[in-house]
């Protein structure tokens, strides 16, 4: 009997990559995506209404009923849709609203159903939920801190929103934090926010065609039931850890801009306050569902610049001045301009370059250029360029062997307390009180708060883990880290 996936999402970048690769399936699986009646939309589906394999909500995903049309029935639900960048850096709180609320009528659905136990739910969540993670720490793994940037509403949007998935009483959920997209799109994503990112940094990418195999191969039977209610991060591997810079350089040298310091001043990129990281789990998912391509990277960077429009082979002949000349005004855009916060808002600078003083003392690509980085996890090791951060408890026992007291130590660890039920310890998906080092009383999951990384809901993702002298060692490992003028 074939088997139906309700897709979430599915007219954007991954979930369209999710839907293609799903039909090559479709002797096997029924798709069923919802879909904004929009103009767009309708034009980029149409060639699919008649396939009887398909079937398309129109509706809203902030419409409880048209989440209810889409969940009914199915045996998988893959949440990919939501806000994001760039309209989730323009309308932070609509992002908010949007991605929380869209995460609640999934879970409300699905727990409506006759036997909500046989529904699979996979919620895609976000690398910007590691929050800033710059070097020395630039190195991660699933189960560290959970927490955002500082006004970066679309990360507190997906950290509030897989907590409720996770901790909803849903009998198999699985959260796979999805990582920047390589994508041909990616050229034409020209906003203010491309300097809110650190040339420093690094970023571990993935690319639209192993995202789309990671939600089609999510849904075949030889997924072992170990596989869930656990946290994965996506990337396309080893040879796609980049730092920004580097990034920056791959994405335009094939559009002849062979030296990005010549079209970009180094004042105009942030220095903190981003997401990023190079993942020390980066194979487990690929182990489980075995979605890579093992492309390139320098060769995929060139397949990109291939699929584009004719006329972006002009920035060959156009002198580096003139692009320069082009970028400018995005870093003066009153909302969201780093150039414009150095100039008038000192909070914004304080927050994406440490302070006034460290941002004036760049004056050269020398202040800025990051160091060399081995992308081998041993070989990084090797040269001790990889900090493991400490999480409480032994992460090599299954979670579900802890004693009380291994737990206790763990949320002491956090600056709080467990507060049990005791009896539950050991049961799948229990919920456990509480206490946070701000005397926040919560109910939460083991899972969430050992395997995911995550802690008190009620402080905030993004800004009361930032005050100073926090007994909360868990977070405090990341962020109390040496300056970076």
């Amino acid at each position: 009997m074939k088997k139906t996936v309700f897709l979430t999402g599915a007219t954007g970048n991954m979930g369209w990559a999710g839907f293609r690769e799903l039909l090559k399936k479709k002797e096997r699986f029924d798709i069923r995506i919802i879909a904004r009646p929009s103009r767009k939309n309708r034009k980029k589906l149409r060639p699919y209404l008649s396939d009887p394999s398909v079937t398309v909500v129109w509706g809203d995903l902030l419409n409880y009923e048209d989440v209810l049309k889409g969940v009914s029935g199915a045996d998988f639900v893959l949440h990919v849709g939501g806000m994001v960048s760039p309209a989730a850096d323009y309308f932070p709180e609509k992002t908010l609203e949007t991605n929380v609320k869209a995460a609640e009528n999934i879970v409300r659905a699905v727990l409506a159903q006759p036997d909500p136990d046989k529904i699979k739910v996979v919620y895609i969540g976000s690398v910007a939920q590691c929050g800033d993670r710059m070097p020395p720490f630039h190195w991660g793994e699933a189960g560290e801190p959970v927490y955002a940037s500082l006004y970066d509403k679309y990360s507190v949007s997906k950290c509030i929103a897989e907590r409720v998935i996770v901790d909803s009483g849903i009998r198999w959920w699985v959260s796979l934090r999805q990582t920047g997209i390589l994508y041909p799109g990616i050229f034409k994503q020209v906003s203010p926010t491309a300097f809110h990112v650190p040339v420093q940094g690094v970023l571990e990418w993935a690319t639209i065609e192993d995202s789309g195999r990671v939600l089609a191969n999510v849904v075949e039977d030889q997924v072992p039931d170990e596989f869930w209610n656990r946290f994965y991060n996506i990337s396309s591997g080893e040879q796609y850890r980049l730092t920004n810079y580097d990034f920056e350089t791959r994405l335009l040298r094939p559009l002849g801009i062979r030296n990005i310091e010549k079209v970009f001043e180094p004042q105009w990129f942030a220095t903190r306050n981003f997401h990023g990281m190079w993942y020390k789990d980066a194979d487990v998912l690929e182990d489980y569902l075995h979605f890579r391509e093992y492309v390139p990277v320098d060769e995929y960077f060139r397949s990109l610049a291939a699929r584009l429009p004719w006329y972006y082979s002009l920035c060959r002949i156009v002198p580096p001045a003139l692009i320069k000349a082009f970028m400018k005004p995005l870093t003066e855009d009153k909302l969201l301009g780093t150039m414009y916060w150095a100039g008038h808002d000192e909070e914004k600078l304080a927050a994406y370059y440490g302070s006034r003083e460290e941002y004036e003392r760049i004056r050269s690509w020398d202040d800025v250029r990051p160091l060399p980085l081995e992308r081998n996890l041993g070989k990084a090791r090797s040269a001790g360029q990889v900090t493991d951060l400490p999480k409480g408890y032994d992460d090599s026992k299954s979670i579900y062997s802890l004693t009380e007291k291994e737990i206790s130590d763990a949320a002491a660890f956090r600056g709080g307390k467990f507060l049990g039920p005791t009896e539950k310890i050991g049961t799948k998906g229990a919920i456990f009180e509480w206490e946070c080092e701000n005397g926040h009383r919560f109910r939460s999951s083991l899972e969430y708060v050992l395997l995911g990384g995550g802690w008190c809901p009620d402080c905030g993702y993004d800004k009361v883990y930032f005050t100073t002298g926090s007994r909360n060692r868990f977070i405090s490992a990341v962020l109390s880290r040496p300056s970076r003028g």
